[in-house]
Order: structure tokens, then C-alpha cells, then sequence
């Protein structure tokens, strides 16, 4: 329940019961681009986006209500009540174990200005009646309880302690608190600690009639969806809820114009340097918003961006980034560099203000803004081809004061000029204005007034937008409709081809191209090597530097990543049908005649050395690298050996540019690797490319799959010290003799589905979370391979280090109940529904499936597994899980790990047995 920086993700009231008859049709108010707005007589408006392309839906509530309207005492309440939502109503009594029978993926969320609640699931006319007479009853009817909040109120506290851990995002908390000296968007939306714990429940509860009503949210539907259906069933489910009497306050506190450089410094423990510097900007529904955006990406963008040239570049800091937050009032741009500690923090400070500063003096040139504004508008292109995507950003603009504003925008950041980029540089990014350094007194002072909030309704009282974007086709995401369409081949040289085309919204497709390498012997000790041959591809080719193969792949509007594990490269590509074959060519060009220039390899080789610097502390990084190392014990060298974090960095400054040379030129090859392509394409064209790409791309080395064998080692539970930490991890489990299509696998992974699995509602997160309220995140995970006799099952949790002796009873006690007695049918049936749900919505989403296609080609099998898989799952009875369980599950021989600050309080964390 998280959204950018630490931004975190019941009382029964008897109005009208939700599903009674409304008096009015829903009336409608505008349409744009393939979204429709309606609005019921209760207030409550409704925004309709069908994509028959998905076999999905989208249901997203969101409420106009965030911590900007939290009073004294409050911080934090509107996070605290999202989560309370979630623990039930009248009709609704077991939401988490609802959510998971429906196979949904949900998550509810809190920014300054809204709250949302979304859940995406397969498109059925009975889930969808869920969906909504959930929303319903949760608006108006839900328990918010003394005794929910109780336990509740300790998991949002370890939630607020696991932001603790994170010095760049306290730091960030620092400045906004400095910059905002009366505005709420000064006070972090996980609140206070001392708010979190001592909110009485009759505050939450007034909180929540307030702002849960249906004249103050939007609820929007995206997906496979019949609008007249649905907007009928939408009426019948909430159309009954009565408008309130009451009449919502505005907000009115006003920030003033800042009057000189703040400052503000942090002391903590940690591995790296940060540096932040805020600037006082307009709404997201200023005009001034997109030239904003522009000149935020031109600054902060890798590698073209003035302070990646200005800092990265020279070696001054390892990354930089940058954002700006159209807000519904004056918000904020941050921009920020991560400093290594054996360089200056003082240098880095200097040349990141100087860069801002002069862009007076060297104003942005047209190539700048219009490399960013490719960047800007292809990420927004792209997201208007997904109707999931496109559902949850509407939560946004919403808060931001009207959805429509996504695509005003959008507008904005085509037009803007060269001059309006250079005239928001003037007026917002001036030194009294800035939140870093120290106060400069000065004669003149030179302030930049923020304008007020526009009159919205009067912005778009007319507006369009552009034509909706086609539609694709409605598709059956069942493995049996997958094999039937699904083209396979093989290319001379080895590549194995998967094409599925089908007709997508917007016309995308999405590709997975994986190539595999080397062996045993010919990888020993070559790990960093490949790392950084792998991550070096996209950084320059003979024809391309690194900002011309960004600008080629911005302009074809494509997304594409490289990465890599042992022996394997993997390419992930996302597109449009039209800009697919030029993409492939740059992919192409980029695996087989990658330039490797030297200056892009030791900025490389200083972000990850600074990502590794940083890590090296945190609990939620070591336990489970302590955990894996013990249980899988490979020796030094081995390609699956783990390094720790000394070795890495030692061998990260060691590496020299002819050995990345040497290694892509040894390794990399078409020779055994899988193509995968689902989307809107033409098969035989892009087989003839592909061939014509790769057909002659053969490995220098010869290819050996390295295998893994479980390997019997003896149980520890081994306690790390990591001071100054707020947050502990704790890691407990075992490797096992298993491939996923052994018998006892389906059996394993409902029970496990059951044990950790799910939304909320697994018996260890109702025990550890919901009852004793000892931690956030809890869960369990089991692992089969597909070729090798190798499994593994593992349980984590995060919580205060003075909990994990509670965590650790909880788990062995949870694990003890499930062995000796299993499950009640009750669970069995709502578990296997929604496991077999959650695979078909997963199926449903084109980049899984490439993925799908891609690895299944490389095992040598079918969807025909999938569908076998799942009707074993369907047939399984108690005594067969239990009996699974019991057979490969040996509590006796769990490796345990567990990290945090115990010496602080001399904490006991081992539990005897």
C-alpha cells in the first residue's frame, strides 16, 4: 500500500443499505478518448473504459481525500484508515479471503490528495457484481472497530518504521517538512508516530463519514466491459447510497512565498551521500504543469539530463533523479544525486545548484526539450494502450482536481515552447525559493509568487482530447485458445521462435527475447563480467551513442530493458505494431555490436558500486543473501556462487574494459535462446526479420545449462547485527528434491498459497498481521524448477526488532497447526478458486505471457502443462495437501535468519525449542 516517496498504503453506520434503488438514470457528463464520465444522483461519479483486449477488469474507488485534509493529531489518519478498510463490513466480513477467492489483484493507496481502492480480476459478470457490492458496503458500512485498530494500528507503525530504514526517503520527509511551513504537503502521508499510535477511534471514525460518501469518489471500471451492463449494475449496487447532509470543507491554508534558502540536515547511519534540493511549484492544473514536466526530465533524466552530465558524469555522484508532483494546490519538484561516501558531498551540492542555476545563462535547447518531450509523451502513449494502467493514474488527476487533467496535460507538454521552459525556470527555480543549503541574506530578494489553483471545471467545461485509441480484440486467455493460436519455429542457427498476434489496444505488443550461455567451467569467476557486459549493450553501438539509442527507442515508442542472471541474458520489449521491426533492429544492433565505451563503463562501474554500498546494510538485503548463501553453498567463483557485498565491490573496481569486451564477444550468440512476441504484429514478417537479425549471430562458447541440485545442510538460526536500523527482516526455510511437475507439486503450491499466500487473508498473515499486528509484510513462497530436482520453501516477515521473537513463535506455531490439522473446505474452495483465477489473469497480461511462451519453449512444453496443473489444483482434497505438506515441509531442518538492531535494546531473538 505504497506510492512514491513513503506515501502509504469499521465502524458500522446505517444509512441506506447499498444496494437499494436509486430514483435517477446516471446522467452522462462528458467523454474522452474512450473514457466516459457518468453521474448517479447521490453525487457519485462514474468513469467507464472499455478494452474488450483484456480478459480483464479493473474496478478503482477513489476518494477525494488524502492527508492535506488531516487536521492536528491526525497525520496519518487517512493512511490508517485505508488499511482499516480493509478489515471488513455487514456483507463483507473477510475481505482479504474475498479478494483472493476472486483471484484479484488488489491494493489500496494514499497520496496527499486521494485514497484509492482497486482490485483487477478475470471478467466475469459475477466478479464484477462482487467488486461493486464490495465497494459499496466498504464506502459507507465498514466496522472501523477499536479492536481492528488495535492491531492494525501496530502493522502501520512497523509499515512507518520500515520508511525509517531509508535515509534518502527521510531526507526527502526533511525537506518537504522544511519547505511547507503550514501546508499539509509538508507532513509525510504515513504520518506521525505518535499520531499513528494514540489516534482515538472516534477521530478515525469521524474521518471516515467525512469523506467516505459517494459525493466525494469516483469510481472507474476499466476493461472487458458491457457499458450498458455495467452501468446499470453500478446503479442497482450503489445508486441507493444516500447523498449526505453534510457539506465537505474546503482546505485553505495557503503556503507563503518563500523568502529565502532553507536548509536542513540529517544524521544517520548508511553507506551512501544524499542530496535533495526542493523548489515551491503551481498545481497540476496550472498551465505552467507541462512546461514543468519538460524542464524536470531535460534536468534529471540518464544520460541526456543536465545533471547526469553535470554530476554522474564527472564523477561527482552515482545517480541522480528528479521528479515533479502535479498536485491538487502548490506542490513541489525534487531533484536529488546519491553521492558516494569517498567523494565530496560539498562538490556534488555545488555543481547540482550550479546546473539548475544556470539555466538562465545556458537556456534548454530545442533538441533538450524535444528529447524530453518523446520521453513524456511515449511513456503517456504507452499507457493509454492499457486500460489497468490507465485506471489506476486516473487516481492521480483525480485528486490532482479532474481526470481529465491526464490528458490536458498530455496537451500541455506537446505545446509548451522553448520559451515557456525557460520562463518556469525563471519564475519557480530561483535561490529563495530552494529548500538545501544554507540562508544567504540578500537586499534585493528575489521571490517567485505561485500562482492559486485555476478554475478546472471552467478549463475543460469543452474540452475533447484526441480520437480514443482502437480497440482490440476480445480474447480467451484459456491455455487451450493460447496453444491454438500460437506459432512456433526455430531459426537455422538455434533461436527458437513463440508467436501469438492478436489485436491489442493501440496496437502494442510486447517481446522477450532470452539468449542462454557458457557452462560451468567457461562462466567460473566471470560473474561481474557478464553483469557488466550485459548492462553495457544499451550504451552505445558504431552507429549510436547511448542518448541516440534512448532518443531511437523514445521516438518508436518502445520500452526496452536488458538483464541478466547466470549464463542467460534477458531482453524485454514493449511496443506498437508499426515501430515493432525498427525496434527489433536497434535491439539487434545493440546485443551484437555494442561500442563498450569506456567512459559509459566506469559510470557503470560507480552505480553499482554506490547500489551496492547501499544495500549492504539493510536487513531486507542481507537476511536473505545469509539466508540463500547458507543454503545453497556453491564454492567462490562458481557462476551461482553469491558474493558478498566486499567481494562484488572488489571485483567491480577490479573489472577492466577488454574483459567486458572479451566476455560479450566470447559469449553472446543466438544459438540457444527463445523469442517470444504476443501483440499486435505480423508472424511471418517478424520471423523473416528475426532471421535476417540473428540468423547468423552464432555462440563462441558452447552452452550447458547450470543445474541445481538441493544440497543438505545443516539448520542454523543465525541472528546479524544491523545498527541503527528501525526495521528488522526475518527469513526461515529449506531447500528440497522437487520439480514442478512431480506429484506432490500441486498440492504444495495451494497449501503454500494457503500458509502465505494470497491478499492478507493467508494463515500466517492473519496470525502475524491481522491479529497480532506484529508486522507489514508477511507471506511464504515455494519454489520448483522445472528441469532440475530442486525446490524450495521459505517465509519472511518484516517487523521491530523487539518483535521478531513474537514473529518467530507465531511462524513456528502457524507452520505446527497447518502440518498436524491442514485446512477446513471452506479454505481449500475459496483458496482454489482464487489461485486458478489469479493464473488466468496473469495469462491475461501480454507481458506474462511472452514471458510464458518464451521460458516453456525452453523447458521443451506447452500450455497443455498449465492447464493440467490447474485441473490437479481443482481436484485436491485436505489429506492430499496435508500429506504433501507433512511429506516434503521439515520444520526441524529450517535454515533461520534474522537481521536487525537487537544489541540497541539487548533484545532475545533466539527462541528456544
Amino acid at each position: 500500500m505504497t506510492f512514491l516517496i513513503r506515501s502509504f498504503a469499521l465502524f458500522a453506520i446505517a444509512l441506506a443499505a447499498p444496494g437499494a434503488v436509486a430514483k435517477g438514470a446516471p446522467a452522462k457528463v462528458t467523454s474522452v478518448e474512450g473514457i466516459t464520465e457518468y453521474s448517479l444522483d447521490n453525487g457519485l461519479h462514474v468513469l467507464l473504459f472499455p478494452d474488450p483486449s483484456k480478459a480483464t477488469l479493473t474496478v478503482n474507488m477513489t476518494y477525494r481525500v488524502g492527508s492535506r485534509n488531516e487536521g492536528y493529531g491526525e497525520t496519518g489518519m487517512a493512511h490508517l484508515l485505508e488499511h482499516m478498510l480493509f478489515k471488513g463490513s455487514p456483507k463483507h466480513r473477510n475481505i482479504p479471503q474475498e479478494l483472493t477467492s476472486h483471484g484479484a489483484r488488489p491494493n489500496g493507496s494514499t497520496w496527499f490528495d486521494r485514497t484509492n481502492y482497486f482490485e483487477t480480476f478475470r471478467a466475469t459478470d459475477e466478479n464484477l457484481q462482487w467488486a461493486l457490492d464490495l465497494e459499496a458496503d466498504r464506502m459507507v458500512a465498514s466496522y472501523v472497530a477499536k479492536k481492528d485498530l488495535d492491531t492494525e494500528m501496530t502493522v502501520v507503525r512497523n509499515e512507518f518504521e520500515m520508511g525509517e530504514n531509508d535515509p534518502s526517503s527521510i531526507l526527502e520527509e526533511r525537506v518537504l517538512s522544511t519547505m511547507f511551513l503550514w501546508h499539509n504537503y509538508g507532513h509525510s502521508t504515513i504520518g506521525a508516530r505518535a499520531d499513528i499510535e494514540s489516534v482515538p477511534i472516534e477521530r478515525l471514525q469521524a474521518f471516515y463519514r467525512t469523506y467516505y460518501q459517494p459525493d466525494n469518489a469516483v469510481l472507474l471500471i476499466a476493461g472487458k466491459l458491457d457499458e450498458a451492463k455495467t452501468l446499470a449494475l453500478v446503479q442497482q449496487k450503489l445508486g441507493g447510497i444516500p447523498r449526505p447532509a453534510r457539506k465537505l470543507q474546503a482546505t485553505y491554508t495557503v503556503e507563503p512565498t518563500q523568502d529565502g534558502e532553507r536548509s536542513v540536515v540529517l544524521r544517520r547511519s548508511g553507506d551512501v551521500q544524499v542530496l535533495s534540493a526542493g523548489y515551491h511549484v503551481p498545481s497540476g492544473s496550472h498551465p505552467d504543469a507541462g512546461a514543468l514536466d519538460l524542464l524536470v526530465q531535460l534536468l534529471a533524466d540518464t544520460p541526456s539530463g543536465r545533471l547526469h552530465k553535470a554530476l554522474v558524469e564527472t564523477k561527482k555522484a552515482a545517480s541522480v533523479s528528479g521528479y515533479f508532483m502535479p498536485l491538487r494546490e502548490p506542490g513541489f519538484v525534487i531533484l536529488s544525486a546519491t553521492v558516494r561516501q569517498d567523494s565530496s558531498i560539498d562538490e556534488a551540492r555545488s555543481a547540482l545548484l550550479a546546473a539548475i542555476d544556470e539555466l538562465g545563462k545556458t537556456p534548454p535547447t530545442k533538441e533538450e526539450i524535444e528529447r524530453a518531450r518523446a520521453k513524456l509523451l511515449k511513456e503517456i502513449e504507452l499507457t493509454l494502450t492499457n486500460a489497468d494502467r490507465v485506471g489506476l493514474q486516473m487516481s492521480e488527476w483525480i485528486g490532482a482536481g479532474d481526470w481529465r487533467l491526464f490528458f490536458l496535460q498530455r496537451d500541455r507538454t506537446r505545446s509548451a515552447t522553448q520559451a515557456d521552459v525557460l520562463r518556469v525556470a525563471e519564475a519557480y527555480f530561483k535561490p529563495s525559493n530552494r529548500t538545501v543549503g544554507v540562508f544567504l541574506p540578500t537586499a534585493k530578494p528575489d521571490r517567485a509568487e505561485i500562482p492559486g489553483v485555476p478554475d478546472v471545471a471552467a478549463m475543460l467545461k469543452d474540452y475533447k482530447g484526441d480520437a480514443a485509441a482502437a480497440q482490440g480484440e476480445a480474447f480467451d486467455a484459456s491455455p487451450a485458445n493460447i496453444e491454438a493460436k500460437t506459432l512456433r519455429s526455430a531459426l537455422p542457427v538455434g533461436l527458437k521462435l513463440a508467436l501469438l498476434p492478436k489485436k491489442t489496444r493501440g496496437g502494442t505488443v510486447v517481446a522477450a527475447l532470452t539468449l542462454h550461455f557458457g557452462d560451468e567451467k567457461s562462466l567460473f569467476d566471470k560473474a561481474v563480467l557478464a553483469d557488466l557486459a550485459t548492462d553495457m549493450l544499451l550504451r552505445g553501438t558504431p552507429k549510436h551513442t547511448r542518448q541516440q539509442l534512448q532518443d531511437a527507442f523514445d521516438q518508436a515508442k518502445a520500452r526496452v530493458s536488458i538483464s541478466g542472471a547466470p549464463g542467460t541474458l534477458i531482453v524485454a520489449i514493449e511496443t506498437v505494431r508499426e515501430h515493432l521491426p525498427e525496434t527489433l533492429a536497434l535491439v539487434a544492433e545493440a546485443l551484437r555490436t555494442a561500442s563498450f565505451p569506456e567512459s559509459e563503463l566506469e559510470l557503470l562501474r560507480q552505480e553499482n558500486l554506490a547500489q551496492i554500498e547501499q544495500q549492504r546494510s539493510e536487513p531486507q538485503t542481507m537476511a536473505p543473501l545469509a539466508f540463500r548463501r547458507h543454503v545453497n553453498p556453491f564454492p567462490k567463483g562458481d557462476p551461482r556462487y553469491l558474493d558478498l557485498p566486499e567481494e562484488s565491490i572488489a571485483q567491480y573496481k577490479a573489472a577492466k574494459l577488454a574483459e567486458v569486451k572479451k566476455f560479450h564477444a566470447d559469449f553472446f550468440g543466438a544459438s540457444h535462446g527463445e523469442l517470444a512476441v504476443a501483440g499486435d504484429f505480423d508472424a511471418a514478417a517478424l520471423a523473416k526479420q528475426a532471421g535476417e537479425l540473428f540468423g547468423d549471430w552464432k555462440s563462441a562458447q558452447p552452452f550447458a545449462r547450470l543445474a541445481l541440485t538441493s544440497q543438505a545442510v545443516p539448520a542454523e538460526n543465525t541472528v546479524i547485527e544491523a545498527p541503527d536500523k528501525a526495521n528488522a527482516f526475518f527469513i526461515a526455510g529449506e531447500t528440497m528434491a522437487l520439480r514442478d511437475d512431480d506429484p506432490d507439486y500441486p498440492a504444495l503450491a495451494l497449501g503454500n498459497y494457503m500458509l502465505g499466500g494470497g491478499f492478507l487473508n493467508s494463515r500466517l498473515a492473519v496470525r502475524i498481521r491481522q491479529r497480532d499486528g506484529l508486522s507489514y509484510g508477511v507471506g511464504s513462497q515455494l519454489m520448483a524448477s522445472a528441469l532440475d530436482q530442486y525446490g524450495s520453501f521459505l517465509t519472511y516477515a518484516i517487523c521491530a526488532p523487539q518483535n521478531a521473537p513474537k514473529v518467530e513463535v507465531a511462524f513456528q506455531e502457524e507452520v505446527a497447526k497447518v502440518l498436524k490439522d491442514g485446512f477446513t473446505a471452506q479454505e481449500i474452495s475459496e483458496a482454489r478458486s482464487g489461485f486458478l483465477q489469479s493464473r488466468q489473469v496473469t495469462r491475461a497480461q501480454d507481458g506474462a505471457l511472452a514471458h510464458t511462451l518464451g521460458v516453456y519453449l525452453y523447458y521443451g512444453r506447452t500450455l497443455a502443462f498449465d492447464a493440467d496443473l490447474e485441473q490437479k489444483i481443482a481436484a485436491l482434497t485436505n489429506e492430499q495437501i496435508v500429506s504433501a505438506l507433512k511429506k516434503r515441509l521439515e520444520p526441524a531442518k529450517f535454515t533461520i535468519v534474522k537481521v536487525g538492531d537487537f544489541a540497541k535494546g539487548k533484545i532475545p531473538v533466539v527462541v528456544p525449542k
